[in-house]
């Protein structure tokens, strides 16, 4: 135990990181003789393994500290990574091996280097060592996703997936010098993006059973480092803080970071929020995207939830899971993100559900455009170069607001009424509180005002019978109030209809 955790805090949330290194200082010529390293180890007591320690040439790299907001800033970040690749093996240049051809692609290679020969490098920087050692190549790249959710949060999807693809079918498909390669990650990036020409992947995820004692403090290493550090009366207290991860059909594995933190401060915290912006998990909380499969696929690979029980579904013939979140640790963690996400317009909050209580619609339109200013980036509110529509954006935002009405309204989602689907309901438990229906929709460009907008979207609502659940349930019509939600960008208007007759459009307007 003491070994690894010496070393956990390279390794991160779950190891991975030092697993990397583990293998690069197991297999690199570069550490040809130092079996010292591997001592005392199982893997040190078989001859055939002895054997194999220092004797490939193997390239190491890391994409971790890719976290641009830009494609182009990101692009360079992953060029520059792949050019110190390059300054470490630079003795090649003085090589017999390499003609002259050779060299000047070689030359060519920096932060600066053009698409083509960024997609080839790490191919080609495989045939030089190959020509050199007279041996294929190991090929570890670490955290190979984290440009992926960069570009995803910051909204370069597209660009970041053609230039990645393109980079990993050279490196990993058509190099005919490789002899292996690991990724590793914490969410898959689906094969249709960019792992689209690669066929021969064996891809190990947090349910599978191989290398599932690989990651992670088991808990009898926690519970002995406890009571080497006497601290054994707190074994209940970290069991139920950070136990909870399961790996294939391993339970009760511990984060090291957090493990690592505990041990060093002597009292429990949420340390594995610190360790990253975590701006991946608080995008699919926002916006809450449709594709839940790819949602709960990351969260579950991130760690934020575990499996609790499997079944598979004869009759629907698909697996089944029961999830949760993880421990108590991860708890606090999402308690934090999201009392920091709506913290910041705690006042505006308040100040928005009394208008709304009030039927006081310039005021809502006050309220709600300043928040969308002081608190929403483009990103946030704007349309993605994915084609995503901001409407999911505002949907849940406007949710997480109606919560504190929860004692005064039962609130309803995207459920089907009269004919189609509200985007919010709020059914009264009194019957002093009027009934309300919300709308959200962006402007078009047949649209050249906000105020278009915001008619369409009360025109939805009456035109689809939205109301009707509410009559089904004895409220009458005129004590039900529709409100549409114009957006463009961070500019918000509000409108509102009374389905008594009486339509307050241009009146409701007035001081925006």
């Amino acid at each position: 135990m003491r070994a690894r955790r010496a070393a956990a805090h390279e390794g991160g949330r779950y190891g991975k990181t030092l697993n990397m290194s583990m293998l690069e200082k197991f297999f690199s010529v570069n550490y040809a003789g130092r079996g010292d390293l591997f001592e005392g180890l199982a893997v040190w007591q078989e001859e055939k393994n002895r054997k194999l320690q220092g004797t490939y040439p193997v390239i190491s790299l890391s994409f971790a500290k890719v976290k641009e907001t830009t494609y182009l800033s990101a692009r360079k970040m992953l060029c520059h990574i792949i050019a110190n690749v390059y300054n470490e093996y630079d003795f090649l240049l003085d090589s017999d091996r390499l003609n002259e051809n050779e060299k000047a692609f070689f030359k060519k290679v920096s932060a600066d280097m053009e698409d083509y020969i960024a997609a080839d490098s790490l191919n080609a920087l495989s045939r030089y060592l190959m020509k050199y050692y007279g041996k294929k190549v190991i090929i570890l790249l670490d955290e190979y996703d984290t440009p992926m959710h960069e570009a995803y949060v910051s909204g370069y999807w597209q660009e970041m997936v053609d230039f990645t693809r393109s980079l990993f079918n050279s490196t990993f498909k058509t190099n005919l010098h490789l002899e292996r390669a690991i990724m590793t990650g914490i969410t898959r990036v689906s094969k249709e993006s960019v792992f689209s020409d690669l066929n021969n992947l064996k891809v190990v995820t947090a349910t599978s059973e191989k290398y599932a004692d690989c990651f992670g403090f088991t808990e009898e290493e926690v519970f002995a480092a406890l009571e080497e550090y006497g601290l054994a009366d707190r074994k209940k207290e970290v069991k139920e803080w950070y136990d909870g991860f399961t790996f294939g059909n391993r339970t009760d594995i511990y984060n090291p970071w957090s493990i690592i933190n505990f041990l060093d401060d002597r009292q429990v915290g949420a340390y594995w929020a610190n360790t990253s912006s975590n701006s991946l998990v608080g995008k699919l909380i926002r916006e809450g995207s449709p594709e839940i499969k790819m949602t709960m696929e990351g969260l579950l690979a991130s760690g934020y939830l575990k499996v609790t029980h499997y079944a598979f579904n004869t009759i629907r013939r698909k697996a089944e899971y029961t999830l949760k979140l993880t421990n108590l640790e991860v708890q606090v963690m999402f308690e934090q993100l999201i009392e920091g996400w709506f913290g910041g317009c705690r006042r505006v909050n308040n100040a928005f559900l009394q208008a709304l209580l009030a039927h006081d619609v310039k005021a809502m339109n006050v309220y709600m455009n300043r928040v969308t200013t002081e608190m929403f980036s483009y990103f946030d509110a704007g349309k993605r170069p994915s084609g995503e529509e901001p409407e999911r954006f505002y949907h849940g935002f406007v949710l997480g607001l109606l919560v504190e009405l929860a004692d005064r309204y039962t609130v309803t989602s995207n459920r089907e009424s009269g004919f189609g689907r509200y985007d919010v309901m709020l059914e009264p438990k009194t019957a002093q509180l009027d009934a309300i229906l919300i709308e959200f929709k962006v402007q078009d460009e047949e649209e050249k005002e906000l105020s278009d907008t915001v008619e369409a979207a009360l025109r939805q609502i009456e035109e689809k019978d939205y109301q009707a659940a509410l009559r089904a349930k004895g409220i009458p019509e005129e004590r039900i109030r529709a409100y549409g939600f114009a957006f463009c960008g961070k500019k918000v208007l509000i409108g509102a209809m009374l389905f008594s007759g009486l339509s307050e459009g241009q009146e409701l307007f007035r001081g925006y």
